[in-house]
């Protein structure tokens, strides 16, 4: 089923993928879609997770092979075999993971991609080349800069500019906001706005509506594999392509109530969590938690809002009890749990949703219905009646809408979004009094955020107390009674969730106090 626009005159098109068809196995990844790509626009590209959207862009980026269809670049057809050869053709990718080389200098990094037999590669005029165009999109980064010195932030700014030097036409940016704060957000928009006016062509790959709407021009849906539609952004709205998306009508701005710390009777406010000056160390063995002091009251969503990477994972490890602390304590329900292990803090209700569900959240070779017991396994003893494991496993899989064909399926053939579910399903069904919720929407489509963020506030009416910690500043809005700001370990200030308060909760996150 395809959806497109008729293009207007006079407007180049600088990139046609026709028919392109690829499986893995007997999975159909993407299923006979067309896309293309005008000279001088941002087209967004959108859908869920297993969509198909990062497997049509490693294919035109030369990751993956496609079994059928093909490529046109500048109205010829063209085959691309690997990056470097896309690179040739003048196509580029941001990836998520950044592919630089640590003990380089940022210079030398660029200078990678020009250097073959015959060019004699000028150090000094890469750097002052480098720096005039890092000026000229207002990506600064230093040249002679090691890549190990730099923030994830420059980092990035580093794959975009080499990209640029290379004189890319069409450049791919996957997930580019994951990382920054909502004032580097803006840089980088500018940034593409100039791409645009200087006629490079943008391929945006995102999961934020919000972000679409404001940086695309042209915007590509695509589920299961299939291109549902392509549309002028002037055409649509963030509700209608959120239906594109998932197939139905999708709420994402939550009704979050008053919830019982909002409650005029005092003895409503009772403190859950009380975290007194903690600090701890990365797996480094750095400081990351420095002196933190926080409370969570009962029936309260407290949002730490943060970029990536500033101790949000050490402070919930720490809470969870999966960290040692070198200094402070932590109280639950007023008692010092600071030394206790992991099982006690299970059995008396605190439950974590980890933000890497493979790793952490599940055991992926492990069935279902094993991973869904486990909390009942630890709190009541290691052996659970198989039988009573179905049945109790079988109610969770119903009533979190699991997608799947047996509970005895191994839990690393779910997608992202069920995986999650499915984490969720376990952590709630013991009735906790404290949830420690680590970025628990990254990477999921909408439908599946729409599900969590109202399990969330279910559970927050009810009386529970939910730590969130979240990069998405949309996130951290919907869901969050009060907002804490995290930045290198250390706690910049209160909030209220609100969008007229982006830009001071930015520069909170970009290290200015409050």
């Amino acid at each position: 089923m395809s959806e497109s626009v008729d293009r207007k005159p006079n407007e180049k098109l600088i990139l046609q993928m026709k028919g392109i068809t690829k499986r893995f196995g007997e999975k159909v990844a993407n299923d006979r879609i067309d896309f293309d790509l005008r000279e001088g626009e941002v087209h967004a590209l959108l859908g869920e997770n297993g969509a198909g959207k990062s497997t049509l862009m490693n294919i035109l980026y030369g990751l993956y092979k496609h079994d059928s269809g093909f490529l046109m670049f500048d109205g010829k057809q063209k085959e691309i075999h690997s990056p470097a050869d896309a690179l040739k053709n003048g196509i580029g990718m941001v990836q998520q993971h950044f592919t630089l080389v640590p003990s380089f200098t940022v210079a030398e990094n660029v200078m990678m991609g020009t250097k073959d037999e015959r060019t004699i590669v000028n150090t000094r005029l890469t750097e002052s080349k480098f720096k005039k165009l890092s000026q000229d999109y207002g990506l600064e980064v230093p040249p002679k800069a090691k890549v190990w010195q730099l923030s994830v932030v420059e980092k990035q700014r580093v794959e975009i500019l080499k990209l640029l030097y290379l004189n890319a036409r069409v450049i791919i940016l996957d997930e580019p906001t994951a990382v920054l704060t909502p004032q580097e957000g803006e840089v980088l928009f500018s940034a593409v706005e100039k791409m645009k006016k200087r006629g490079a062509s943008v391929v945006f790959i995102t999961h934020k509506l919000k972000e679409v709407m404001s940086v695309a021009d042209r915007i590509t849906v695509l589920r299961n594999g299939q291109n549902i539609g392509t549309t002028e952004k002037s055409a649509t709205d963030k509700e209608k392509l959120a239906k594109w998306m998932v197939g139905r009508n999708i709420v994402l701005n939550i009704e979050k109530g008053q919830g019982v710390v909002k409650e005029a009777d005092s003895n409503a406010k009772e403190t859950t969590l009380r975290v007194n000056g903690l600090s701890a160390e990365n797996d480094q063995g750095l400081k990351a938690i420095d002196d933190i002091s926080l409370e969570v009251r009962k029936g309260e969503i407290l949002g730490i809002a943060g970029v990536g990477g500033n101790g949000q994972r050490e402070l919930a490890e720490c809470i969870y009890g999966l960290r040692k602390t070198t200094a402070g304590t932590i109280e639950y329900f007023g008692r010092d749990i600071t030394s206790h292990s992991i099982r006690w803090r299970i059995k008396k209700g605190i439950a974590y949703i980890p933000q890497d569900r493979k790793e952490t959240g599940t055991c992926p070779n492990l069935s279902i219905y094993n991973n869904l017991a486990m909390k009942a396994s630890c709190k009541r003893g290691f052996w659970v009646d198989r039988k009573q494991r179905k049945i109790v496993g079988d109610r969770l899989i119903r009533d979190y809408k699991v997608d799947t064909t047996s509970g005895n399926m191994p839990v690393k053939y779910l997608s992202g979004g069920n995986m999650q579910k499915l984490i969720l399903a376990r952590e709630f069904s013991e009735e906790p009094g404290l949830i420690i919720a680590e970025h628990p929407t990254r990477g999921l489509d909408v439908g599946a955020m729409e599900f969590v963020y109202q399990t969330l506030i279910k559970a927050r009416d009810k009386g529970v107390s939910v730590l969130l910690l979240a990069g998405d500043l949309d996130e951290i809005f919907n869901l969050s009674d009060r907002v804490a700001v995290i930045y290198e370990g250390r706690i910049m200030g209160y909030s209220e969730p609100s969008p007229e308060k982006i830009n001071e909760i930015g520069l909170m996150m970009a290290g200015e106090a409050s």
